[in-house]
């Protein structure tokens, strides 16, 4: 049950944060956001405010943010049709009933001639069997359209993600990743004023009971200045040498109080998998990593983990495309769930981690220039600002549609091979 809670806390953190960006620049540019979505499929809970939308969904796979104009505009109301019409006190159009119009009895019923819902909101039409006798009404641009008894608001064209310089569309889809990574820093800053930040020398945290480290005498705060005939000033190059000789027996000069001590020390031998997924055996002491506290120091460790975290990152995407990573080694939801089980029996402070580095991940893969992703999407948005127009929208919806297509098959793989992985 931790777990679960753990899950659903994390996912949905990540998720909102990352719309929430989309939201608010959104807003900010004057778009109308129809709605703000936690998950995926029927809704299980939902209500409205400043005219968005906010639902959480059944299927935790995403969410998403649905923007005026990014989607086919409600529905086009041609000459013939009839429809009711509800006023404000100004007289301008606020409700448009496009049918069940007898459930509006105080509702005016036209016959449409002419509507232009998008540049100068106006219906232009006659009474029922009074051609002769021609109705203009302005509408209201906050309006409503009602079908079967349900509300959905108009949105003129200034308010439609199409109508935005490229500029701030580019934003509006930027802004998603970004508040990613400004979570990340944040988590990252959080861990550092908890905890204090690792620092640079080889310097000795927590000592873990019945390990080489403890056995040969290691102690918190000793500082490992020499391996054998290597000069250690930094935590990398010890953890460097340790890994690279399991079982093997490591001579050390250790700075205890200003004093040199000589210690002996044979790292156990574990195994892991490089990063083509191969199994490699490493060697272990059994000890954490120093800290200290500083406040200037825990910003900046918060910005430099980020950066060194999406450079891991970038590292390994890049090795999956060349193919020098295997697709198997993806991890999905399923996968997911189960590497969080694993971190939240080690701790809270690991389990922060853990969502800083999902964040990163999260904001990175978004902007990889896939179909239906935010960096799919930009990449039209750049090139439209190449050409100085628009590619044709149909290009466009087909491009999203067969990428969604295919990132919906790579997650089916993805979670199949999870599944597979849990039960061996």
């Amino acid at each position: 049950m931790t777990t679960v809670i753990a899950f659903i806390f994390m996912f949905g953190l990540l998720v909102f944060i990352h719309e929430w960006g989309h939201m608010i620049f959104a807003k900010r540019a004057g778009m109308l956001v129809r709605e703000f979505a936690i998950g995926f499929g029927p809704k299980i809970f939902s209500f409205t405010r400043n005219e968005t939308l906010y639902t959480i969904r059944l299927i935790p796979a995403g969410g998403y943010v649905r923007v005026a104009g990014e989607d086919p505009e409600i529905i086009e109301l041609k000459p013939g049709h009839h429809i009711g019409l509800e006023f404000n006190n100004e007289g301008n159009v606020t409700k448009i009933i496009v049918n069940n119009k007898s459930k509006h009895p105080n509702a005016r019923v036209i016959e449409v001639e002419h509507a232009d819902l998008d540049h100068k909101l106006i219906i232009e039409g006659y009474e029922i069997d009074d051609e002769d006798n021609k109705l203009h009404f302005d509408i209201d641009p906050k309006a409503f359209f009602v079908m079967d008894e349900r509300e959905t608001q108009i949105a003129p064209y200034d308010r439609q993600f199409a109508s935005k310089t490229t500029g701030q569309r580019a934003i509006q889809l930027f802004a998603g990743p970004m508040m990613n990574f400004i979570l990340a820093i944040f988590i990252f800053v959080i861990i550092g004023l908890i905890q204090g930040v690792p620092v640079e020398e080889a310097k000795m945290g927590d000592i873990l009971p019945d390990t080489p480290a403890k056995e040969a005498g290691l102690q918190t705060d000793d500082v490992i200045i020499q391996i054998e005939d290597n000069s250690i000033s930094t935590w990398e190059e010890f953890t460097s040498i340790v890994r690279a000789n399991p079982g093997q027996e490591l001579d050390m000069i250790v700075l205890r109080n200003d004093t040199e001590e000589p210690v002996t020390v044979i790292p156990d031998e574990a195994e892991t998998v490089d990063q083509t997924g191969e199994p490699i055996s490493v060697g272990q002491i059994g000890v954490y990593q120093g800290f200290e506290k500083s406040f200037l120091g825990t910003f900046t460790y918060g910005f430099e983990r980020t950066y060194e975290t999406t450079k891991m990152i970038l590292t390994n995407l890049m090795m999956l495309v060349t193919g020098q990573v295997s697709i198997d080694m993806l991890s999905g939801p399923v996968g997911i769930y189960d590497a969080t089980d694993q971190v939240v029996q080690t701790g809270f402070m690991n389990l922060m981690l853990w969502t800083a580095m999902l964040s990163i991940n999260l904001g990175i893969v978004n902007l990889v220039p896939l179909p239906a992703l935010d960096g799919g999407r930009l990449l039209f948005v750049g090139i439209e600002a190449l050409r100085g127009k628009p590619i044709a929208p149909e290009k466009e919806g087909i491009f999203h549609f067969v990428g969604f297509a295919f990132l919906m098959l790579l997650m089916i793989v993805v979670t199949w091979n999870d599944i597979q992985r849990l039960f061996l």
